[in-house]
């Protein structure tokens, strides 16, 4: 009644062939079937904070168990659940997010490439003329005024008397 001390695995259990006609593909050769390893869709673990299971949603602790055939048909009809939604809204979403995506990316990238970089390069060529003449205009006008306004305020001295 749910106080043993082992973990115990729930498996949705389907028919052999239906498992693999519908989720792996099959790659037949003169009656030989071959598997294919599925792809890694997520090479650099960008989602992994979403690779959650049924024991990091619902937890019982040791104290308070259900029915052991209740927590298994629970982890069944959650992992269910979530596969046929997840399918469900893959097929009506994926498609027109992937082109709204694909848009967006490439008016940035085109906007980055053509606009923004030649903008930055044209900058970055300019910048040591026109240090040059900033640093001219500084030393012309800039330097000999606070030069005197510096001899000239250096020669003030205040006292403060108490009364």
């Amino acid at each position: 009644m749910g106080l043993e001390n082992e973990k115990s695995d729930t498996s949705i259990i389907m028919d052999e062939d239906e498992f693999n006609r519908s989720i792996e593909p099959i790659l037949s050769k003169k009656g030989k079937v071959y598997y294919s390893e599925a792809p890694d869709r997520d090479p650099h673990d960008i989602n992994a904070h979403l690779k959650v299971g049924f024991e990091d949603v619902i937890a019982e602790p040791i104290s308070s168990h259900s029915f052991d055939r209740v927590w298994i048909g629970s982890n069944a009809v959650f992992e269910l659940i979530k596969f046929i939604f997840y399918r469900l809204l893959t097929t009506l979403l994926a498609v027109p997010m992937a082109f709204i995506l694909g848009l967006v990316f490439g008016v940035l990238s085109c906007i980055h490439i053509w606009l923004v970089m030649p903008v930055v390069q044209s900058i970055l060529m300019l910048l040591p003329s026109i240090q040059v003449v900033w640093r001219s205009l500084t030393d012309m006008f800039v330097t000999p005024l606070f030069h005197s306004m510096g001899k000239t305020l250096s020669s003030i001295h205040v006292k403060t008397t108490e009364n």
